[in-house]
C-alpha cells in the first residue's frame, strides 16, 4: 500500500493525492508548511494526516484576533515571580517554546487571524530556529521543530495578509473544493446513507451556492453532509428543501448589489439542480436574466 493510499484509509480521506504527496515531500525536506483554502475543503484534516503518518507530534494554536504574543511563547506566573523572581521556575511555556524545545511539529491553523505583532514572534523561529524570552534569554529549536499553518481566502470575514516576510518562510499548497464525484464520497462517508438521489442533490445544491450569481460566498461539502443527515430525518415530500434551507443558511453569503434573499435565492437553485437536473459545474458566464452563471 502506498503512503498514500495509507493516509487515505486511515484518516478518512477522499481524494487529495497530489495535495498529500505535496505535503509528505515538505514535511520530508524539515520545511514549512502554510494549506490555504476556503472554508470546509479539509486543510486541518490534511495536515494533521500528513503529520500523523509521519509520527510527528503536535502543538495545535488555534488562531483568532485577539491571541497574544505572549499566549504564543509563554508567560511568567505573577505569584511565582513574587516568590523565586524571573526565570525558568516560573515561565510557562506557551506552544511555540513547547514545540520548539521537544522538536515537534507547531501546527497553527487559521494563521491570518492572528494579529501581525503575533504572527511577527515566528519569524525568527522559522528562519533561524530560535526565540528569544525576556528573562530567560534565546531558546533554540531542538531538531525536528516544524510549523505546519492554513488560512482562508483573505476575502473572508476576520481573516487579513500574511506578510510578505512571513509567507517567504512557507512553501505554499492550496487546497480548492474538490469534484462532484469525490463530495458524493464525502457525504456518503460522513452520514453513512446510501439514498444516492439525496446524496447527489444535496450535493449539487451545495456546489450551486458557489456558481449561482446571487451568491457571494458559497457552501462547502459541510453544507451538503447537513443535508443529508436532516432531511433523512424529516419527514414529508419537502424534507431536502427545508433541511438544505437549514444547512445553507449559516454557510453562505448573498452579493449585496444583487436584490435577494436567502429564500429566494435557494428556490432558484434548488429549481435548477432538483427540479430541472442541471449541472451547477456546467455554468459559466452571468446571465443577467436570472442570475445564474451559464457556460
Amino acid at each position: 500500500m502506498t503512503p498514500i493510499r495509507k493516509i487515505q484509509e486511515q484518516h478518512g480521506i477522499v481524494g487529495r493525492e497530489r495535495e498529500l504527496a505535496m505535503a509528505l515531500a515538505v514535511l520530508n525536506t524539515g520545511r514549512h508548511i502554510l494549506f490555504e483554502g476556503p472554508v470546509g475543503v479539509g486543510k486541518t484534516t490534511v495536515a494533521l494526516a500528513v503529520c500523523g503518518h509521519l509520527g510527528r507530534q503536535t502543538v495545535r494554536v488555534d488562531g483568532d484576533d485577539r491571541y497574544s504574543e505572549a499566549k504564543l511563547t509563554g508567560w511568567f506566573d505573577p505569584p511565582l515571580v513574587l516568590k523565586q523572581g524571573y526565570g525558568e521556575r516560573s515561565f510557562f511555556a506557551g506552544p511555540l517554546v513547547q514545540a520548539m524545545t521537544a522538536g515537534s511539529v507547531l501546527f497553527i491553523n487559521e494563521l491570518n487571524r492572528m494579529p501581525e505583532s503575533v504572527q511577527n514572534v515566528l519569524l525568527p523561529a522559522l528562519d533561524e530556529r530560535i526565540v528569544i524570552v525576556p528573562h530567560i534569554g534565546t531558546l533554540l529549536a531542538a531538531d525536528g521543530f516544524q510549523v505546519v499553518a492554513t488560512q482562508n481566502p483573505v476575502e473572508y470575514v476576520a481573516t487579513g495578509h500574511l506578510s510578505e516576510a512571513l509567507r517567504d518562510r512557507f512553501e505554499h499548497i492550496v487546497l480548492e473544493y474538490q469534484s462532484a464525484a469525490e463530495e458524493r464520497a464525502i457525504v456518503a462517508r460522513e452520514t453513512g446513507s446510501t439514498d444516492a438521489e439525496l446524496i447527489g442533490h444535496a450535493v449539487a445544491l451545495a456546489r450551486a451556492t458557489r456558481r449561482h450569481a446571487r451568491f457571494k460566498k458559497g457552501a462547502s461539502v459541510r453544507a451538503a453532509i447537513a443535508t443529508v443527515a436532516i432531511a433523512a430525518a424529516l419527514d414529508g415530500g419537502d424534507a431536502l428543501r427545508r433541511a438544505a434551507a437549514a444547512a445553507l443558511a449559516t454557510r453562505v453569503d448573498l452579493r449585496d448589489d444583487i436584490d435577494a434573499d436567502l429564500e429566494s435565492a435557494l428556490d432558484e437553485i434548488y429549481a435548477a439542480v432538483v427540479e430541472r437536473g442541471e449541472d451547477p459545474d456546467a455554468w459559466g458566464g452571468e446571465d443577467p436574466d436570472d442570475g445564474r452563471k451559464k457556460a
